[in-house]
């Protein structure tokens, strides 16, 4: 057989530089209950998921947040850690049970000065603080008093959003009020599965929401009342994404009224006001209970909106322009046994674009973006998760295209610093970029944490 030889090729061409805007925010994320642990230290009182996890059959492996990653002793070795990685912004959240242990009633002094050596430490590294004051760790206490069902809810978070507020903002610039509203209303109240996994009607997940955008409001307050020149305040919300299947004037309209159908009970009362006609005439005798003034609290103006994405759903104009859900094969690519993740980069690019286009929003922070794995690696191997690089690659090239476009993206934080206490699923998924080994509470950070960091440190995607 003659073989032919081929010809010499040039040099590998490098491929140009995907630049970000200068100033863009580059960090990383955790919360309170799924990497503090010292879940009974200190004076800190039970939350919903500390309780919940004690429910036989609630969370994979009868696994419990008591140690978790031990942060609440360990935070100056994670902050050297993020220092040396060089990220330069971190969103932690602040445990609300930590600083009134009955939801109510005196502030534990200890709670508040774990988080004053926290942010203390993070400005001693040249880390900017982001706090987020509610992610999911309702106190047990008040679950007790009807948890978010209850009127009670929203006037004990005013009083822990002013507490957190006027300890730390003399400090903390950046503040989120809550994180994901539907998690904590329809995903626990809903049969969702979420603490504290009650399975309620319409009309009481309907009220639960609602009670939720009242406390925002109240951060909202709290912020511009305690928080001191230059704070910032917005809304982390896991937005219903909606993808266009063909990016054809049809298919976006579809994409775009799907968009409002699926967010409009958080997005319409922050923006315009009050909710919609439509979405009122369609509960009925469910819909919400509202009070005098809610809706001046829920309205008050933000400084951004944080959305936490991972994935979406397709869309389409049907022959006679109606919106058409189409739906995943079984076969579609998601994040191990993670199902609910399935991969769509383009979540990233339309979910900021639909939030700018529809309710004006002029700055939009991706508060939240990874995957979650099934990873098993030995302690002190190097974990190389090339497809986790992969993934976060490809959706940060549809972040920069978007911006791009003109969709006012100012930041990332991915999800998240290290792998940790995943809700239901316990500690049985790793969503870290910094593998922990739990029986040693050894810390190694991935081949993710390595990539990252270079394109911090470029501001670009290489």
């Amino acid at each position: 057989m003659k073989i032919h030889k081929m010809p010499a090729l040039g040099r590998p061409i490098a491929a140009k530089p995907r630049q970000f805007p200068k100033n863009f925010v580059w960090g990383v994320a955790t919360a309170a209950a799924q990497i503090e642990g010292a879940a009974w230290e200190d004076g800190k009182g039970a939350s919903v998921w500390d309780a919940f996890a004690r429910k036989p059959g609630a969370v994979a492996g009868g696994d419990t947040l008591d140690v978790a990653c031990d942060h609440y002793h360990r935070y100056r070795e994670d902050v050297a850690m993020m220092r040396k990685l060089g990220f330069p912004h971190y969103r932690f959240s602040v445990a609300w049970p930590r600083i009134f242990p009955n939801g109510d009633g005196p502030v534990n002094a200890k709670g508040l000065a774990f988080y004053d050596r926290l942010v203390d430490c993070l400005l001693k590294n040249g880390i900017t603080p982001w706090a987020t004051l509610f992610h999911w760790d309702l106190p047990q206490a008040l679950e007790e008093q009807g948890g978010w069902r209850s009127r009670r809810v929203v006037d004990t978070f005013a009083r822990y959003a002013d507490a957190v507020v006027e300890c730390l903002g003399d400090r903390v610039k950046h503040w989120i009020t809550l994180n994901e509203i539907h998690c904590f209303t329809l995903f626990a109240y809903g049969g969702g599965g979420k603490a504290p996994g009650t399975n309620e009607g319409a009309a009481i997940v309907n009220q639960t929401y609602h009670h939720a955008l009242v406390c925002h409001g109240h951060a909202v307050r709290a912020v511009r009342e305690f928080g001191g020149r230059g704070a910032r305040v917005g809304l982390t919300d896991n937005s219903f994404i909606h993808v266009p299947v063909t990016e054809t004037e049809a298919d976006i309209a579809a994409a775009k009224r799907a968009f409002v159908e699926d967010n409009i009970r958080t997005l319409d009362p922050i923006y315009r006001g009050a909710y919609d006609e439509g979405y009122l005439k369609a509960e009925g005798r469910n819909r919400p209970k509202v009070e005098e003034g809610d809706f001046d609290l829920i309205s008050l103006p933000t400084d951004f909106l944080g959305q936490n994405i991972y994935t979406g759903w397709f869309v389409r104009a049907d022959k006679k322009g109606k919106v058409e859900r189409v739906p995943f094969p079984h076969q579609y690519p998601t994040t191990a046994l993670t199902t609910w993740l399935r991969l769509l980069p383009q979540a990233i690019y339309w979910g900021p674009r639909l939030a700018a286009e529809l309710y004006g929003v002029k700055e939009i922070y991706i508060t939240e973006n990874g995957a979650g794995y099934d990873e098993d690696y030995s302690a002190g191997a190097e974990v190389p998760d090339t497809h986790r690089r992969e993934l976060v690659r490809n959706y940060l090239g549809e972040v920069h295209r978007a911006i791009a476009a003109g969709v006012p993206i100012k930041g990332y934080f991915l999800w998240s610093l290290m792998d940790n206490f995943e809700w239901q699923d316990g500690y049985s998924k790793r969503f870290g970029i910094v593998h922990v080994d739990y029986a040693t509470q050894k810390r190694t950070p991935k081949l993710s944490a390595r990539w990252y960091s270079q394109v911090i440190a470029k501001n670009a995607l290489v």
